[in-house]
């Protein structure tokens, strides 16, 4: 029953799975699409930068 709590605590859902998708490689099979792959890459962008701005607020704020 633990088991079950604990798994169902570490499941990463719908956005966790997104960032998973967006920073995997992509299928190789899977027909390219010029608007998807901007997407995808201006969506790590902002994945980046906002985690660089979260690391330097934490840092400043605590320093």
């Amino acid at each position: 029953m633990a088991d079950n709590k604990i798994k169902e605590f570490f499941q990463l859902g719908e956005v966790g799975n997104y960032f998973i998708r967006v920073f995997k490689k992509t299928d190789p099979n899977q027909k390219s699409n010029l608007n998807l792959r901007m997407m995808h890459g201006i969506n790590r962008i902002s994945i980046l930068i906002f985690l660089a701005a979260l690391i330097f607020w934490i840092v400043k704020r605590f320093m």
